[in-house]
């Protein structure tokens, strides 16, 4: 099983967030880690729920949940999914 971590601007990121959303992002972040395996990767990878975002030296994804894309990256030695950002679609891919 992974484990969560937040980067410190993802709390600032939550506060923007209505409740109703924030509370689903949170069960739904949390069932994507519960769930989290190579196998579901690919399963969603394959059906878009999850995307490699291009060019990043390192392996950088997104989830989409409802209008909203958080972006993670997997550290697989120490089995860490760390959420980097939690933002709308229209902001989640500004730098």
């Amino acid at each position: 099983m992974y484990a969560l971590e937040f980067e410190k601007s993802v709390k600032k990121d939550f506060n923007t967030i209505g409740t109703g959303d924030r509370l689903y992002i949170k069960n739904s972040l949390y069932a994507f880690c519960e769930n989290f395996s190579p196998a579901y990767e690919q399963e969603l990878l394959k059906i878009g729920k999850i995307k490699k975002i291009q060019g990043f030296n390192e392996d950088i994804y997104k989830l989409k949940l409802r209008r909203y894309r958080l972006i993670y990256k997997k550290e697989n030695d120490t089995l860490i999914i760390l959420v980097l950002s939690v933002k709308s679609r229209e902001n989640a891919y500004k730098k």
